[in-house]
């Protein structure tokens, strides 16, 4: 197949009597010059239309020949140069909508003329392709087909082709500094030329559309057969064993041809094959272990087919399940680090994923520490990846997230009751702990009162800020006797989540 990137002389002339106009566009917009960019306007979509109409034409005969003939071989390259086609005309689509819009704003056609009834206007060019930014999005889409383009041919060939399709700000000589956008449809362009322009990059896009699809059908013309690929296998009966059971696999190098797309059946039902291999695919809906084996049809060079069957294949399908323990308890509480096991009969722990709805957790191993902020319900969600690229949710586990219960606050190590005399006036500090609770959690006192009231005496109140005894708490609680009360209230504690608290009151008499 012929090159398409390549030019003919009259598309040249046509190029270089564009970019003639736009030098003259600086001097004056007279009604000839406005007439020769309709003429070229004209050229340039008789030339797309030409191309359109020779790409359809290529598609056409490869469905009748290739695509009848060889049809696993040539859908995957039908399939290519389609998608080529997909990608052009979403670029041809965009522009026909700016063209139609500038039609709109131009007062459509004249009819006499057959050209744009306000096809000198300098204004609606500009409105539409700059203030409204089209131009930015066109140059955009421009240069993004392009490396579609390039990307659908691959490394190698996107390396060997070559169009004009691209919106590439130009190099800066002189020292001003324009962009594309301005090039093409910054200030003093008439709306006719605006046109050319659009119908320009149309042309552009056709010729690149061209190549590219002629490129990728091209494809159909190389050798049936053809070893270029090699790969180092490993085939197991099966991938699921029990503890003590020896496992056995095949190890060897084996060759296939990538551009080949060979009949592959499984049970005597067709696979799909893509770059040369077959896939098989079966729906794992029941439990058990299942056996299969694969034939394959291979074209030979001299057009005879060969008949090749894999050694028999085993897998087991088990029922999903997975287990979500946690290390201490079944809550999750706020403030502290919350130690979480995760496992899943049959996967390695490396493949599984664990995610959850609120909160963060870390960790790796099956073994993780949740942190939760606030509370409410916390959905903790387990997930595989049962084969590679594939993953499986297995199980969504409600947990509760606490807030840690309140401590108790001790004087003399005790909540109240009957105290020493001589035990009381030793203390110097309230302390708050945690009674039966299985995490490491400290609480501090951050202020108190503390009420002293001794026989037929009035009561004292001090106030203080911490969980020590002030001076006029101690010189207070030295006067104490046997049957004072001794009261602390207003007991604001804080712990690891940061909240205050305010604890039940310490009422203690002296003995």
């Amino acid at each position: 197949m012929a090159a398409a990137g390549k030019e003919t002389t009259r598309q040249k002339m046509i190029n270089i009597m564009y970019l003639v106009l736009l030098a003259m566009l600086a001097l004056n917009v007279s009604e000839t010059i406005l007439d020769a960019f309709k003429t070229i306007n004209d050229s340039l979509t008789a030339s797309a239309n030409n191309v359109g109409t020779s790409i359809q034409q290529l598609f056409k005969t490869f469905e009748q020949t290739r695509l009848k003939e060889s049809p696993e071989r040539a859908k995957p390259i039908y399939g290519k140069a389609k998608e080529a086609e997909r990608i052009t005309q979403d670029l041809n689509d965009y522009i026909i909508g700016i063209k139609k819009e500038l039609t709109e704003q131009g007062d459509g056609y004249d009819q006499s003329t057959g050209d744009l009834k306000e096809r000198d206007n300098l204004d609606i060019g500009y409105n539409v392709m700059i203030n409204k930014k089209r131009a930015f999005m066109l140059k955009e889409k421009i240069n993004d087909t392009r490396e579609k383009l390039k990307q659908l041919l691959g490394s190698e060939d996107g390396k060997q082709v070559s169009f004009t399709l691209s919106a590439d700000d130009p190099v800066n000589h002189s020292g001003s500094i324009r962009t594309w956008e301005e090039l093409n449809f910054g200030e003093g362009v008439p709306l006719t030329a605006t046109f050319t322009i659009l119908s320009k990059i149309q042309a552009d896009t056709k010729n690149a559309e061209s190549e590219v699809v002629k490129k990728i059908l091209g494809k159909m013309d190389q050798a049936v057969v053809n070893l270029d690929k090699f790969e180092a296998v490993a085939v197991a009966p099966t991938s699921y064993l029990i503890q003590g059971q020896p496992y056995k696999a095949q190890v060897f190098l084996t060759a296939y041809d990538s551009k080949a797309n060979p009949q592959i059946e499984v049970g005597g039902s067709p696979i799909s094959v893509t770059d040369g291999r077959g896939e098989y695919n079966v729906n794992t809906s029941k439990e058990g272990i299942f056996n299969w084996k694969g034939t394959i049809a291979v074209k030979q060079t001299d057009g005879t087919v060969k008949m090749y069957t894999t050694p028999e294949q085993q897998y087991m399908v088990a029922r999903p399940s997975a287990v979500v323990s946690p290390d201490k308890m079944n809550v999750f509480y706020i403030g502290v680090d919350n130690p979480v096991s995760v496992s899943v009969p049959g996967i390695p722990s490396k493949n599984i994923r664990v995610s959850m709805s609120s909160g963060s957790l870390n960790g790796s191993g099956g073994k993780y520490v949740v942190k939760v902020t606030n509370p409410g319900i916390v959905m903790v969600t387990v997930s595989a990846e049962v084969s590679p690229g594939k993953s499986q949710v297995l199980s969504s586990t409600k947990f509760r997230a606490k807030r840690i219960p309140d401590p108790i606050a001790r004087f003399s190590g005790r909540s109240g009751g009957m105290v020493a005399t001589v035990a009381l006036k030793a203390q110097e500090a309230i302390y708050a702990t945690l009674e039966n609770f299985d995490f490491d959690a400290k609480f501090r006192i951050t202020k108190f009162n503390m009420i002293i009231a001794n026989p037929r005496e009035s009561a004292t109140v001090q106030v203080t800020n911490g969980n020590t005894l002030n001076d006029e708490m101690r010189n207070a609680l030295n006067t104490i006797k046997p049957g004072s009360h001794i009261i602390f209230d207003n007991i604001i504690a804080v712990g690891p989540d940061g909240s205050p608290r305010q604890l039940a009151p310490v009422a203690l008499t002296a003995d």
